[in-house]
Protein backbone atom coordinates (compact mmCIF):
# COMPACT_ATOMS: atom_id res chain seq x y z
CA UNK A 1 0.00 0.00 0.00
CA UNK A 2 1.25 3.13 -0.63
CA UNK A 3 1.94 6.28 1.83
CA UNK A 4 -1.12 8.92 1.82
CA UNK A 5 1.15 11.62 0.62
CA UNK A 6 0.89 14.88 2.72
CA UNK A 7 -1.25 17.80 0.40
CA UNK A 8 -2.59 21.03 0.97
CA UNK A 9 -4.87 22.22 -2.00
CA UNK A 10 -6.93 25.61 -1.90
CA UNK A 11 -9.88 25.94 -4.25
CA UNK A 12 -12.67 27.86 -4.77
CA UNK A 13 -16.32 26.94 -4.18
CA UNK A 14 -18.68 26.90 -7.32
CA UNK A 15 -22.17 25.45 -8.71
CA UNK A 16 -24.31 27.24 -6.04
CA UNK A 17 -26.72 27.60 -8.39
CA UNK A 18 -29.41 26.17 -5.97
CA UNK A 19 -27.79 27.30 -3.19
CA UNK A 20 -28.41 30.75 -4.77
CA UNK A 21 -32.46 29.95 -4.56
CA UNK A 22 -31.94 28.90 -0.75
CA UNK A 23 -30.61 32.35 0.30
CA UNK A 24 -33.43 34.30 -1.40
CA UNK A 25 -35.56 33.90 1.87
CA UNK A 26 -32.25 35.71 3.88
CA UNK A 27 -32.43 38.76 1.35
CA UNK A 28 -35.83 38.58 0.42
CA UNK A 29 -36.25 41.37 -1.74
CA UNK A 30 -32.69 42.63 -2.83
CA UNK A 31 -31.85 44.61 -5.56
CA UNK A 32 -29.42 43.89 -7.93
CA UNK A 33 -25.71 44.81 -8.52
CA UNK A 34 -24.50 42.82 -5.21
CA UNK A 35 -22.93 40.25 -7.28
CA UNK A 36 -20.74 38.01 -6.57
CA UNK A 37 -18.55 35.53 -5.88
CA UNK A 38 -16.25 37.17 -3.31
CA UNK A 39 -13.50 35.30 -2.19
CA UNK A 40 -12.48 32.76 -5.17
CA UNK A 41 -8.72 32.84 -6.02
CA UNK A 42 -9.19 29.74 -9.46
CA UNK A 43 -12.72 30.18 -10.84
CA UNK A 44 -11.80 27.00 -12.99
CA UNK A 45 -10.58 24.44 -9.84
CA UNK A 46 -12.64 21.00 -9.80
CA UNK A 47 -14.61 20.46 -6.77
CA UNK A 48 -12.75 19.22 -3.22
CA UNK A 49 -12.15 15.72 -3.75
CA UNK A 50 -13.38 12.95 -1.01
CA UNK A 51 -11.35 12.11 1.75
CA UNK A 52 -9.56 15.48 2.38
CA UNK A 53 -10.78 17.65 5.09
CA UNK A 54 -12.40 20.51 3.19
CA UNK A 55 -12.81 23.95 4.38
CA UNK A 56 -14.74 27.25 3.02
CA UNK A 57 -13.32 30.38 3.99
CA UNK A 58 -12.99 33.63 3.97
CA UNK A 59 -9.61 35.16 1.68
CA UNK A 60 -8.41 36.61 5.00
CA UNK A 61 -7.23 33.84 6.37
CA UNK A 62 -4.70 32.60 3.10
CA UNK A 63 -1.90 34.03 5.28
CA UNK A 64 -2.64 31.30 7.75
CA UNK A 65 -1.85 28.36 4.89
CA UNK A 66 1.94 27.35 6.25
CA UNK A 67 0.23 26.96 10.18
CA UNK A 68 -2.89 24.94 8.36
CA UNK A 69 0.13 23.18 5.54
CA UNK A 70 2.75 22.10 8.53
CA UNK A 71 -0.78 20.92 10.94
CA UNK A 72 -1.37 18.55 7.33
CA UNK A 73 1.86 17.08 6.95
CA UNK A 74 2.61 16.54 10.68
CA UNK A 75 -0.78 14.13 10.29
CA UNK A 76 -0.07 12.92 6.55
CA UNK A 77 -3.70 14.11 5.82
CA UNK A 78 -5.46 15.88 3.56
CA UNK A 79 -6.63 19.55 3.91
CA UNK A 80 -8.18 21.19 0.81
CA UNK A 81 -8.96 25.05 1.50
CA UNK A 82 -11.47 27.33 -0.42
CA UNK A 83 -12.13 30.77 -0.38
CA UNK A 84 -15.24 32.45 -0.47
CA UNK A 85 -16.99 35.70 0.97
CA UNK A 86 -18.58 35.36 4.08
CA UNK A 87 -22.30 35.59 2.85
CA UNK A 88 -21.64 33.17 0.26
CA UNK A 89 -20.68 30.90 3.31
CA UNK A 90 -23.74 31.32 4.88
CA UNK A 91 -25.68 30.77 1.76
CA UNK A 92 -24.27 27.40 1.81
CA UNK A 93 -24.64 26.31 5.27
CA UNK A 94 -28.77 26.71 4.29
CA UNK A 95 -28.21 23.59 2.78
CA UNK A 96 -26.73 21.85 5.85
CA UNK A 97 -25.18 18.64 5.82
CA UNK A 98 -25.72 18.27 2.18
CA UNK A 99 -23.40 21.44 2.06
CA UNK A 100 -20.01 19.78 -0.13
CA UNK A 101 -17.53 21.29 2.98
CA UNK A 102 -16.98 19.76 5.94
CA UNK A 103 -16.19 23.02 7.80
CA UNK A 104 -16.85 26.19 7.66
CA UNK A 105 -14.73 29.70 8.47
CA UNK A 106 -16.08 32.71 7.71
CA UNK A 107 -15.14 35.98 8.94
CA UNK A 108 -17.57 36.71 11.84
CA UNK A 109 -20.40 33.91 13.95
CA UNK A 110 -23.06 36.36 12.68
CA UNK A 111 -22.92 34.32 9.21
CA UNK A 112 -22.95 30.69 10.54
CA UNK A 113 -25.69 32.03 12.98
CA UNK A 114 -27.74 33.56 9.88
CA UNK A 115 -27.16 30.34 7.39
CA UNK A 116 -26.89 26.93 9.65
CA UNK A 117 -30.57 26.92 10.02
CA UNK A 118 -30.62 23.02 10.43
CA UNK A 119 -27.70 23.49 12.82
CA UNK A 120 -25.34 21.19 11.46
CA UNK A 121 -22.49 22.99 12.43
CA UNK A 122 -20.54 22.02 15.50
CA UNK A 123 -17.61 22.61 17.75
CA UNK A 124 -17.47 26.37 16.96
CA UNK A 125 -14.11 28.43 18.06
CA UNK A 126 -13.36 31.40 17.41
CA UNK A 127 -9.70 31.26 16.26
CA UNK A 128 -8.42 34.70 16.33
CA UNK A 129 -9.69 37.97 16.31
CA UNK A 130 -9.33 41.56 13.42
CA UNK A 131 -10.87 44.86 13.93
CA UNK A 132 -12.48 46.66 10.42
CA UNK A 133 -10.20 49.52 10.11
CA UNK A 134 -10.88 53.14 7.81
CA UNK A 135 -7.00 52.31 6.23
CA UNK A 136 -5.52 55.48 5.06
CA UNK A 137 -2.37 56.52 3.64
CA UNK A 138 -0.02 57.62 6.49
CA UNK A 139 0.10 61.06 5.49
CA UNK A 140 -3.91 62.00 5.05
CA UNK A 141 -4.10 60.48 8.61
CA UNK A 142 -1.26 63.11 10.04
CA UNK A 143 -2.97 65.85 7.59
CA UNK A 144 -5.81 65.19 9.07
CA UNK A 145 -5.17 64.70 12.69
CA UNK A 146 -6.27 61.63 13.03
CA UNK A 147 -3.26 60.01 14.54
CA UNK A 148 -3.66 58.47 17.89
CA UNK A 149 -7.17 60.61 17.61
CA UNK A 150 -10.94 59.80 18.57
CA UNK A 151 -11.95 59.18 15.19
CA UNK A 152 -16.03 58.87 14.41
CA UNK A 153 -17.99 57.80 11.05
CA UNK A 154 -18.93 61.32 10.17
CA UNK A 155 -15.52 62.72 10.49
CA UNK A 156 -14.83 59.98 7.83
CA UNK A 157 -18.08 61.13 5.79
CA UNK A 158 -16.86 64.66 5.98
CA UNK A 159 -13.28 63.75 4.52
CA UNK A 160 -15.18 61.40 1.86
CA UNK A 161 -17.60 64.07 0.89
CA UNK A 162 -15.10 66.97 0.82
CA UNK A 163 -13.24 65.23 -1.92
CA UNK A 164 -10.17 64.75 0.43
CA UNK A 165 -9.64 61.07 -0.11
CA UNK A 166 -11.05 58.13 -2.35
CA UNK A 167 -12.04 55.17 -0.76
CA UNK A 168 -12.69 51.02 -1.37
CA UNK A 169 -14.92 48.74 -0.03
CA UNK A 170 -16.19 45.01 -0.81
CA UNK A 171 -19.78 44.44 -0.88
CA UNK A 172 -21.62 44.58 2.05
CA UNK A 173 -23.70 41.69 0.56
CA UNK A 174 -21.18 40.05 -0.28
CA UNK A 175 -17.91 40.48 2.26
CA UNK A 176 -18.06 40.70 5.86
CA UNK A 177 -15.59 43.46 6.12
CA UNK A 178 -18.16 45.35 3.51
CA UNK A 179 -21.04 44.14 6.25
CA UNK A 180 -19.50 45.01 9.12
CA UNK A 181 -17.99 48.81 8.14
CA UNK A 182 -21.87 49.48 6.78
CA UNK A 183 -23.59 48.07 9.99
CA UNK A 184 -21.67 49.89 11.93
CA UNK A 185 -21.91 52.86 10.29
CA UNK A 186 -25.68 52.41 10.40
CA UNK A 187 -25.31 51.88 13.84
CA UNK A 188 -22.90 55.65 14.26
CA UNK A 189 -25.13 57.26 12.35
CA UNK A 190 -28.45 56.40 13.97
CA UNK A 191 -26.71 57.62 17.01
CA UNK A 192 -27.31 54.73 19.41
CA UNK A 193 -25.55 52.94 21.96
CA UNK A 194 -27.70 50.10 22.03
CA UNK A 195 -27.57 47.30 19.11
CA UNK A 196 -29.66 48.76 16.19
CA UNK A 197 -33.18 47.93 15.92
CA UNK A 198 -35.52 47.81 13.07
CA UNK A 199 -36.75 51.40 13.47
CA UNK A 200 -33.28 53.21 12.93
CA UNK A 201 -33.84 52.09 9.11
CA UNK A 202 -36.84 53.77 8.60
CA UNK A 203 -35.71 57.24 9.44
CA UNK A 204 -34.78 59.70 6.58
CA UNK A 205 -32.03 61.12 8.10
CA UNK A 206 -29.98 57.89 8.46
CA UNK A 207 -30.77 56.68 4.98
CA UNK A 208 -29.79 59.95 4.01
CA UNK A 209 -26.67 60.06 5.66
CA UNK A 210 -25.16 56.41 4.96
CA UNK A 211 -26.41 56.91 0.98
CA UNK A 212 -23.75 59.77 1.09
CA UNK A 213 -21.27 57.29 2.72
CA UNK A 214 -21.72 54.68 0.18
CA UNK A 215 -22.19 57.05 -2.58
CA UNK A 216 -18.52 58.07 -1.97
CA UNK A 217 -17.15 54.35 -2.44
CA UNK A 218 -14.76 54.57 -5.41
CA UNK A 219 -14.60 50.83 -6.04
CA UNK A 220 -16.30 48.06 -5.13
CA UNK A 221 -15.17 44.53 -4.51
CA UNK A 222 -16.62 40.79 -3.76
CA UNK A 223 -13.62 40.24 -1.65
CA UNK A 224 -11.66 41.42 0.99
CA UNK A 225 -8.09 40.00 0.03
CA UNK A 226 -8.49 40.56 -3.77
CA UNK A 227 -9.30 44.44 -2.47
CA UNK A 228 -6.15 44.46 -0.59
CA UNK A 229 -4.50 42.79 -3.33
CA UNK A 230 -5.55 45.48 -5.98
CA UNK A 231 -4.42 47.67 -3.57
CA UNK A 232 -1.29 46.99 -3.78
CA UNK A 233 -1.00 46.90 -7.49
CA UNK A 234 -2.16 50.07 -8.04
CA UNK A 235 -1.92 52.19 -4.86
CA UNK A 236 -1.77 55.68 -6.50
CA UNK A 237 -5.51 55.02 -7.69
CA UNK A 238 -7.15 55.35 -4.15
CA UNK A 239 -6.15 56.56 -0.62
CA UNK A 240 -7.74 54.52 2.09
CA UNK A 241 -9.77 51.21 2.01
CA UNK A 242 -12.01 49.87 4.34
CA UNK A 243 -10.50 46.28 5.76
CA UNK A 244 -9.90 43.80 8.34
CA UNK A 245 -6.57 44.86 10.64
CA UNK A 246 -4.98 42.14 9.44
CA UNK A 247 -5.19 42.98 5.67
CA UNK A 248 -3.84 46.43 6.42
CA UNK A 249 -0.89 44.54 7.58
CA UNK A 250 -0.20 42.74 4.79
CA UNK A 251 -0.84 45.19 2.63
CA UNK A 252 1.94 47.75 4.29
CA UNK A 253 4.39 44.43 3.90
CA UNK A 254 3.93 44.76 0.68
CA UNK A 255 3.65 48.43 -0.49
CA UNK A 256 6.43 49.34 2.21
CA UNK A 257 8.54 46.54 -0.42
CA UNK A 258 7.86 47.94 -3.59
CA UNK A 259 8.36 51.91 -2.11
CA UNK A 260 5.38 52.52 -1.75
CA UNK A 261 3.69 54.78 1.32
CA UNK A 262 2.24 52.16 3.90
CA UNK A 263 -1.67 52.71 5.37
CA UNK A 264 -2.38 53.81 8.96
CA UNK A 265 -5.31 52.22 10.69
CA UNK A 266 -7.97 54.20 11.71
CA UNK A 267 -10.09 52.63 13.93
CA UNK A 268 -13.98 54.53 14.25
CA UNK A 269 -15.10 55.16 17.47
CA UNK A 270 -18.77 54.84 17.30
CA UNK A 271 -18.58 52.29 14.31
CA UNK A 272 -15.53 49.94 15.01
CA UNK A 273 -16.74 46.39 13.91
CA UNK A 274 -14.62 43.08 14.65
CA UNK A 275 -14.04 39.88 12.67
CA UNK A 276 -13.93 36.93 15.26
CA UNK A 277 -12.85 33.98 12.54
CA UNK A 278 -15.03 31.16 13.90
CA UNK A 279 -13.71 27.65 12.80
CA UNK A 280 -16.85 25.25 13.21
CA UNK A 281 -17.32 21.67 12.01
CA UNK A 282 -20.13 20.54 9.53
CA UNK A 283 -21.60 17.27 10.90
CA UNK A 284 -22.40 14.45 8.97
CA UNK A 285 -21.53 11.66 11.22
CA UNK A 286 -17.49 10.60 10.03
CA UNK A 287 -15.69 9.97 13.13
CA UNK A 288 -12.50 9.90 11.75
CA UNK A 289 -13.12 13.46 10.04
CA UNK A 290 -14.56 14.94 12.91
CA UNK A 291 -11.09 14.08 14.60
CA UNK A 292 -8.53 15.32 12.36
CA UNK A 293 -10.80 18.79 12.64
CA UNK A 294 -11.05 18.22 16.38
CA UNK A 295 -7.32 18.39 16.42
CA UNK A 296 -6.87 20.77 13.88
CA UNK A 297 -8.65 23.39 15.82
CA UNK A 298 -6.77 22.32 18.69
CA UNK A 299 -3.78 22.98 16.72
CA UNK A 300 -4.68 26.28 15.96
CA UNK A 301 -5.54 27.41 19.68
CA UNK A 302 -2.41 26.01 20.95
CA UNK A 303 0.33 28.81 22.74
CA UNK A 304 2.36 28.06 20.05
CA UNK A 305 0.20 28.75 16.98
CA UNK A 306 -1.36 31.49 18.85
CA UNK A 307 1.94 33.14 19.00
CA UNK A 308 2.30 32.37 15.39
CA UNK A 309 -1.15 34.05 14.24
CA UNK A 310 -0.01 36.86 16.67
CA UNK A 311 3.48 37.53 14.10
CA UNK A 312 1.33 37.07 11.46
CA UNK A 313 -0.47 40.41 12.52
CA UNK A 314 -3.89 39.00 14.10
CA UNK A 315 -5.39 39.24 17.44
CA UNK A 316 -5.13 35.67 19.12
CA UNK A 317 -8.01 35.17 22.08
CA UNK A 318 -8.79 38.70 23.29
CA UNK A 319 -9.16 41.43 21.41
CA UNK A 320 -6.31 43.25 23.74
CA UNK A 321 -2.94 41.34 23.93
CA UNK A 322 0.90 42.07 24.37
CA UNK A 323 2.44 42.16 21.21
CA UNK A 324 6.17 43.69 22.61
CA UNK A 325 7.81 40.18 21.15
CA UNK A 326 6.04 40.25 17.67
CA UNK A 327 7.78 41.14 14.91
CA UNK A 328 7.84 45.13 13.68
CA UNK A 329 7.14 44.05 10.50
CA UNK A 330 3.76 43.15 11.22
CA UNK A 331 3.04 45.13 13.91
CA UNK A 332 4.83 48.58 13.34
CA UNK A 333 3.71 51.28 15.33
CA UNK A 334 3.89 54.15 12.71
CA UNK A 335 1.15 52.27 11.16
CA UNK A 336 -1.23 53.18 14.07
CA UNK A 337 -1.61 49.45 14.69
CA UNK A 338 -0.98 47.99 18.31
CA UNK A 339 -2.83 45.08 19.92
CA UNK A 340 -2.30 46.32 22.93
CA UNK A 341 -4.43 49.02 22.39
CA UNK A 342 -8.35 48.84 23.87
CA UNK A 343 -10.96 48.63 20.86
CA UNK A 344 -14.74 48.52 21.91
CA UNK A 345 -16.55 47.07 18.73
CA UNK A 346 -19.89 48.12 18.63
CA UNK A 347 -22.80 45.61 19.10
CA UNK A 348 -24.11 44.09 15.98
CA UNK A 349 -28.03 43.81 15.46
CA UNK A 350 -30.04 41.00 15.79
CA UNK A 351 -30.60 38.46 12.87
CA UNK A 352 -34.13 40.14 11.37
CA UNK A 353 -32.67 43.20 11.81
CA UNK A 354 -29.30 42.37 9.73
CA UNK A 355 -31.48 40.97 6.73
CA UNK A 356 -33.17 43.93 6.64
CA UNK A 357 -30.37 46.27 6.79
CA UNK A 358 -29.05 44.12 4.04
CA UNK A 359 -31.88 44.70 1.68
CA UNK A 360 -31.65 48.19 2.05
CA UNK A 361 -28.28 48.29 0.99
CA UNK A 362 -28.99 46.37 -1.92
CA UNK A 363 -32.41 48.62 -3.01
CA UNK A 364 -31.71 52.01 -1.92
CA UNK A 365 -28.30 52.88 -0.55
CA UNK A 366 -25.65 51.74 -2.73
CA UNK A 367 -24.18 53.48 -5.66
CA UNK A 368 -25.60 52.29 -8.52
CA UNK A 369 -24.06 50.50 -11.43
CA UNK A 370 -23.03 51.46 -14.93
CA UNK A 371 -22.35 48.59 -16.70
CA UNK A 372 -21.22 48.06 -20.49
CA UNK A 373 -21.53 44.46 -21.94
CA UNK A 374 -19.47 43.45 -25.06
CA UNK A 375 -20.94 39.99 -26.45
CA UNK A 376 -18.92 38.47 -28.92
CA UNK A 377 -21.44 37.21 -31.22
CA UNK A 378 -18.11 36.05 -33.73
CA UNK A 379 -18.73 32.96 -35.87
CA UNK A 380 -16.27 30.82 -33.51
CA UNK A 381 -18.77 30.82 -30.33
CA UNK A 382 -21.52 29.35 -32.65
CA UNK A 383 -23.50 26.64 -30.66
CA UNK A 384 -22.85 25.90 -26.74
CA UNK A 385 -20.49 29.16 -26.28
CA UNK A 386 -23.76 31.52 -28.08
CA UNK A 387 -26.47 29.93 -26.30
CA UNK A 388 -24.39 29.72 -22.88
CA UNK A 389 -23.59 33.26 -23.27
CA UNK A 390 -27.80 34.42 -24.12
CA UNK A 391 -28.93 32.10 -21.26
CA UNK A 392 -26.28 34.21 -19.24
CA UNK A 393 -27.80 37.86 -20.10
CA UNK A 394 -31.42 36.07 -19.87
CA UNK A 395 -30.02 35.81 -15.79
CA UNK A 396 -28.97 39.35 -15.98
CA UNK A 397 -32.15 40.57 -17.86
CA UNK A 398 -35.12 38.97 -17.34
CA UNK A 399 -36.19 40.66 -14.05
CA UNK A 400 -38.11 37.19 -12.18
CA UNK A 401 -34.75 35.19 -12.88
CA UNK A 402 -32.79 38.07 -11.81
CA UNK A 403 -34.39 38.27 -8.60
CA UNK A 404 -34.11 34.58 -7.81
CA UNK A 405 -30.56 34.59 -8.09
CA UNK A 406 -30.07 38.19 -6.47
CA UNK A 407 -28.84 40.08 -9.65
CA UNK A 408 -31.73 42.03 -10.41
CA UNK A 409 -31.03 45.85 -11.77
CA UNK A 410 -31.69 48.96 -9.05
CA UNK A 411 -34.15 51.88 -10.06
CA UNK A 412 -31.18 54.05 -10.94
CA UNK A 413 -28.65 51.31 -12.72
CA UNK A 414 -27.62 52.21 -16.26
CA UNK A 415 -27.31 48.74 -18.87
CA UNK A 416 -25.73 49.07 -22.14
CA UNK A 417 -24.97 46.03 -24.53
CA UNK A 418 -22.70 46.16 -27.21
CA UNK A 419 -22.66 42.87 -29.81
CA UNK A 420 -19.93 42.04 -31.75
CA UNK A 421 -18.00 40.16 -34.41
CA UNK A 422 -15.24 41.68 -36.80
CA UNK A 423 -16.91 44.77 -35.92
CA UNK A 424 -19.54 46.29 -33.84
CA UNK A 425 -23.07 44.99 -34.67
CA UNK A 426 -25.35 46.28 -32.65
CA UNK A 427 -25.31 48.74 -29.21
CA UNK A 428 -28.17 49.00 -26.98
CA UNK A 429 -28.84 50.56 -23.71
CA UNK A 430 -31.35 50.79 -21.25
CA UNK A 431 -31.76 52.15 -17.93
CA UNK A 432 -32.97 51.40 -14.39
CA UNK A 433 -35.15 48.45 -13.48
CA UNK A 434 -38.66 48.47 -15.42
CA UNK A 435 -39.27 45.09 -16.39
CA UNK A 436 -40.74 46.06 -20.11
CA UNK A 437 -37.33 48.26 -20.88
CA UNK A 438 -35.05 45.19 -19.80
CA UNK A 439 -37.19 42.69 -21.70
CA UNK A 440 -36.85 44.37 -24.58
CA UNK A 441 -33.03 44.54 -24.50
CA UNK A 442 -33.04 40.76 -23.82
CA UNK A 443 -35.01 40.25 -26.71
CA UNK A 444 -32.40 42.18 -29.21
CA UNK A 445 -29.92 39.88 -27.65
CA UNK A 446 -31.53 36.39 -28.04
CA UNK A 447 -32.16 37.51 -31.56
CA UNK A 448 -28.25 37.67 -32.14
CA UNK A 449 -26.53 34.96 -34.46
CA UNK A 450 -22.66 33.55 -34.36
CA UNK A 451 -21.05 34.81 -37.58
CA UNK A 452 -18.02 36.88 -39.15
CA UNK A 453 -14.64 37.45 -37.32
CA UNK A 454 -13.63 38.48 -33.68
CA UNK A 455 -12.22 41.99 -32.71
CA UNK A 456 -12.87 42.46 -28.83
CA UNK A 457 -10.19 45.25 -28.79
CA UNK A 458 -12.55 47.70 -30.97
CA UNK A 459 -15.63 46.54 -29.08
CA UNK A 460 -13.76 47.16 -25.61
CA UNK A 461 -12.46 50.15 -26.70
CA UNK A 462 -16.30 51.09 -28.06
CA UNK A 463 -17.50 50.51 -24.74
CA UNK A 464 -15.04 52.52 -22.58
CA UNK A 465 -16.00 55.40 -25.10
CA UNK A 466 -19.46 55.21 -24.48
CA UNK A 467 -18.49 55.37 -20.51
CA UNK A 468 -16.66 58.29 -21.50
CA UNK A 469 -18.51 60.57 -22.99
CA UNK A 470 -20.47 60.41 -19.92
CA UNK A 471 -16.81 61.05 -17.62
CA UNK A 472 -18.48 63.71 -15.67
CA UNK A 473 -21.22 61.64 -14.40
CA UNK A 474 -18.81 58.29 -13.92
CA UNK A 475 -18.23 59.38 -10.07
CA UNK A 476 -22.38 59.00 -8.96
CA UNK A 477 -21.58 55.04 -10.77
CA UNK A 478 -19.61 52.23 -10.27
CA UNK A 479 -18.92 52.00 -13.71
CA UNK A 480 -17.11 48.61 -15.56
CA UNK A 481 -17.11 46.87 -18.78
CA UNK A 482 -17.83 43.13 -18.52
CA UNK A 483 -16.67 41.33 -21.88
CA UNK A 484 -18.16 38.03 -22.47
CA UNK A 485 -16.07 36.15 -25.01
CA UNK A 486 -13.55 33.01 -26.07
CA UNK A 487 -10.77 35.23 -26.97
CA UNK A 488 -8.96 34.25 -29.98
CA UNK A 489 -9.15 37.82 -31.08
CA UNK A 490 -7.81 39.89 -34.34
CA UNK A 491 -6.72 43.40 -33.50
CA UNK A 492 -4.42 45.06 -31.25
CA UNK A 493 -4.91 45.29 -27.50
CA UNK A 494 -3.07 48.60 -27.65
CA UNK A 495 -6.43 49.88 -29.02
CA UNK A 496 -7.82 49.67 -25.53
CA UNK A 497 -4.37 51.38 -24.46
CA UNK A 498 -5.00 54.21 -26.79
CA UNK A 499 -8.75 54.87 -25.12
CA UNK A 500 -7.51 54.08 -21.76
CA UNK A 501 -4.79 56.50 -22.06
CA UNK A 502 -6.69 59.65 -23.50
CA UNK A 503 -10.22 59.54 -21.88
CA UNK A 504 -10.70 61.87 -19.48
CA UNK A 505 -12.24 59.68 -16.50
CA UNK A 506 -13.21 61.04 -13.44
CA UNK A 507 -12.36 57.50 -11.51
CA UNK A 508 -11.39 54.09 -12.96
CA UNK A 509 -12.98 52.12 -15.15
CA UNK A 510 -12.32 48.25 -14.74
CA UNK A 511 -12.40 45.79 -17.48
CA UNK A 512 -13.87 42.39 -16.40
CA UNK A 513 -13.66 39.45 -18.92
CA UNK A 514 -15.34 35.94 -19.25
CA UNK A 515 -13.97 33.24 -20.63
CA UNK A 516 -16.71 30.91 -22.81
CA UNK A 517 -15.50 27.64 -23.88
CA UNK A 518 -12.59 25.34 -22.70
CA UNK A 519 -10.45 26.73 -26.22
CA UNK A 520 -10.92 30.23 -24.96
CA UNK A 521 -7.81 32.01 -25.17
CA UNK A 522 -6.80 33.10 -21.44
CA UNK A 523 -3.97 35.13 -22.26
CA UNK A 524 -5.86 37.39 -24.27
CA UNK A 525 -8.65 37.84 -21.83
CA UNK A 526 -6.45 38.24 -18.66
CA UNK A 527 -4.65 40.53 -20.39
CA UNK A 528 -7.07 42.64 -20.86
CA UNK A 529 -8.45 42.15 -17.49
CA UNK A 530 -5.17 43.40 -16.22
CA UNK A 531 -5.62 47.01 -18.02
CA UNK A 532 -7.31 48.46 -14.78
CA UNK A 533 -7.10 45.65 -12.38
CA UNK A 534 -10.46 44.12 -13.20
CA UNK A 535 -10.76 40.13 -13.41
CA UNK A 536 -11.26 37.43 -15.65
CA UNK A 537 -13.68 34.61 -15.15
CA UNK A 538 -14.32 31.20 -16.45
CA UNK A 539 -17.99 30.47 -17.39
CA UNK A 540 -18.04 26.93 -17.51
CA UNK A 541 -21.23 25.27 -16.22
CA UNK A 542 -22.38 27.64 -12.82
CA UNK A 543 -23.23 31.02 -15.40
CA UNK A 544 -25.31 32.40 -12.16
CA UNK A 545 -21.80 31.60 -9.84
CA UNK A 546 -19.79 33.55 -12.33
CA UNK A 547 -22.21 36.07 -12.62
CA UNK A 548 -22.44 37.08 -9.01
CA UNK A 549 -18.57 37.37 -8.78
CA UNK A 550 -18.89 39.70 -11.48
CA UNK A 551 -21.44 41.84 -10.11
CA UNK A 552 -19.76 41.79 -7.16
CA UNK A 553 -16.75 44.42 -8.00
CA UNK A 554 -19.81 46.48 -9.93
Amino acid sequence: MHPIVPMLRFRPLTGLVALLVLFVPLLAGCGGGGGGGGDAYDDDAPPPRGGALTIVSGSENKGLEPLIERFAQSRNARIEMVYRGSVDISLALQQGAAMPFDAVWPANNLWIDLGDTERVVRHTERIMRSPVVFAVRCSLVDRFGWRDAEVRIADILDAVEGGKLRFAMTSATQSNSGASFYLGALHALAGGTEALQAEALGRDDVRDNVKRLLRAVDRSSGSSGWLKDAYVARPQRFDAMVNYEAMLIEANQALVASGQEPLCAVYPSDGLTIADSPLGYVDRGDDAKEQLFLDLQAHLLSPEVQGQILDLGRRPGLLTVDASNAPASSWNPAWGVDPARTVSPVPLPRGPVIRQALELYQTVLRKPSWTVYVLDVSGSMEGDKLASLKTAMRTLLEPDEAARYLLQAAPEDRHEVIAFSSRIRDHWKAAGNEPDDLRNLLYDVQRLEAKGGTNMYRATAQGLMSLAERADTLENYFPAVIVMSDGASKGQLDMVRAVLGEANFTRDVPIFTIAFGRDADMRQLEELAELTAGRTFKARDDLVSVFRKAKGYN
